[in-house]
């Protein structure tokens, strides 16, 4: 007796959750993880939000704000602590995984199991820093929810609406979401030709599109947030885009291309093999042009500001999981045209996830969650961050400020403390961009002002990214304030290969013995 259409889909549900849940349980092993900056400015942030402050009035920074309010809404929901972070997190990728297999599906490719597992696989990787909450996971969700939304058969002007308002709130999780929204525009192209109805569909899909950030604008307005939110998120990030120059950026490109390739070579040459696919005559043409306009729309979402860094190539794993899906369809045709066994097409993208997945055994099945922040991030003080909060927490009230010079939000959030400064990151104050001197005179009159009893003075290179032309103001007003009005009662000192030594009280005046090192000043006596 034949299956039915929904028993014959079953076997195909069962390995999706499998898929699922496995990538969750390898997540949920990691969910100790101390918080890395980005994700301690995202928790802050929404810590903030939750109490009732608003974005670039409280903190300032070039993100736009989608992120810090889906953080808030993650705290909200599972608890103010990193391991919140993380269970929010899971459920965002495990979202993204089921859309990324219902887009394989929808578009047309094949493979959409090995597409959904591809991306399962990729999207934990060290090379992206997967495993960290960061905002390109939660540009994914909502844009390729749009994007499987345009891919439905003939989709009615309200569905293109709402796939505008989908792809459009990625930008606001963060600005490169705007290569998406280029993209579903394409799909749109691909679907309909040149025509009136084109142009309709068009219409409806920018109009959607708008949305998130027109409410974005009047959300913030509202708010009295909106000029220090352009600032930041438009004047100062369109000086950000340009600081770097061609040959740096397309030296870290061919570096992190180099890394990425490296830990997971047989699944990029699968997809390899997919985008060959595209040209064959087994490939329906709309079906390859959304493959390859999506490809190149995630190359582009990567490519802002030629900076290259890890997590920003977290983008490009949907295009290369779709295209992977791809290869392996194109394999079976050919294995069923030569005759071979099925299983042999079935078993070369289960070897490429096998090799990925050994590749990334440290971090996935070996390490602790503090060991893989030690080797990963090697001396950022992200697990001293949490006793440094903890003992600020002990030793301030609920409503008192402390002060963090130095590049680590996350000390705000695991103390629960707010900041005496808006400024939560030194590096604008760093970078060679016209408004650093008026950053650094912003931030001392603010610390002058709020006097805050603790200071914490972050001594770790990666905090500051000073270069040969920063203005070193800011550390030359510490050195002499913390001379003059505070005395040292902690030192935190990180040694390559040995446990951080903690030192408390007057012990804390001592000379440090590492270079990096994190010390803790409390407001002398007036």
């Amino acid at each position: 007796m034949a299956l039915t259409r929904s028993e014959a889909a079953w076997p195909r549900r069962l390995a999706l959750m499998a898929i699922i849940v496995g990538a969750a349980a390898l997540r949920l092993r990691l969910a100790g993880m101390p918080l890395e900056r980005d994700e301690g400015e995202y928790a802050y942030l929404g810590q903030l939000i939750l109490r009732g402050e608003w974005p670039y009035v409280a903190a300032h920074n070039m993100k736009l704000p989608g992120v810090y309010y889906a953080y808030a809404a993650i705290l909200g929901l599972f608890g103010q602590t990193d391991v919140a972070v993380r269970l929010g997190l899971i459920v965002v990728n495990a979202a993204t995984i089921a859309i990324v297999f219902g887009l394989a599906r929808a578009a047309g490719a094949d493979g959409a199991l090995i597409a959904a597992a591809t991306f399962a696989v990729l999207s934990l990787g060290t090379p992206v820093l997967g495993f960290t909450a960061n905002a390109e996971h939660f540009v994914l969700l909502p844009a390729m929810a749009g994007l499987l939304v345009l891919a439905t058969e003939s989709p009615a002007l309200g569905r293109r609406f709402v796939a505008g308002m989908l792809l459009g709130l990625g930008v606001v999780m963060k600005q490169q979401g705007a290569a998406f929204v280029a993209c579903g525009a394409a799909w749109i192209v691909i679907d309909s030709g040149a025509s009136a109805r084109t142009a309709r569909a068009l219409a409806a899909y920018g109009l959607g599109a708008v949305v998130p950030a027109a409410l974005t604008c009047l959300a913030m307005a509202a708010g009295g947030a909106f000029a220090p939110f352009w600032f930041w998120t438009i004047t100062y990030a369109g000086e950000y885009a340009t600081m770097v120059d061609t040959a740096t950026g397309l030296g870290e490109l061919r570096r992190q291309t180099g890394i990425i390739l490296g830990a997971a070579p047989l699944l990029w040459l699968l997809a390899a093999v997919g985008v060959a696919s595209t040209a064959g005559r087994d490939v329906d043409r709309r079906t390859a042009w959304r493959l390859v306009t999506l490809a190149v729309a995630s190359a582009l979402a990567v490519a802002p500001g030629l900076r290259f860094t890890e997590h920003y190539f977290l983008l490009l794993v949907p295009a290369v999981a779709l295209l992977a899906g791809a290869g392996s369809a194109a394999l079976a045709r050919w294995a069923a045209a030569h005759r071979l066994p099925a299983g042999v097409a079935t078993a070369v993208p289960i070897l490429a996830m096998g090799h990925a997945l050994l590749h990334e055994r440290d971090t996935l099945f070996l390490r602790s969650p503090v060991e893989t922040v030690r080797a990963v991030y090697g001396a950022n003080p992200f697990p001293e961050a949490v006793t440094i909060a903890r003992e600020l927490a002990s030793r301030t009230g609920v409503d008192e400020r402390i002060a963090v010079i130095g590049s680590e939000p996350e000390i705000y959030f695991y103390a629960r403390r707010r900041a005496a400064t808006t400024y939560i990151y030194m590096y604008p104050m760093m970078e060679p961009q016209p408004f650093a001197h008026q950053m650094q005179d912003e931030m001392i009159a603010q610390l002058e002002a709020a006097r805050p009893r603790f200071l914490v003075l972050v001594n770790v290179d990666t905090s500051w990214s000073r270069r040969a032309g920063s203005s070193l103001k800011l550390l030359d007003w510490a050195a002499t304030t913390v001379d003059a009005h505070y005395r040292p009662v902690g030192l935190v000192e990180i040694m390559p290969g040995q446990p951080t030594r903690y030192v408390w009280g007057d012990a804390a005046a001592a000379m440090p013995r590492s270079q990096a090192h994190v010390t803790v000043f409390e407001r002398l006596p007036s």
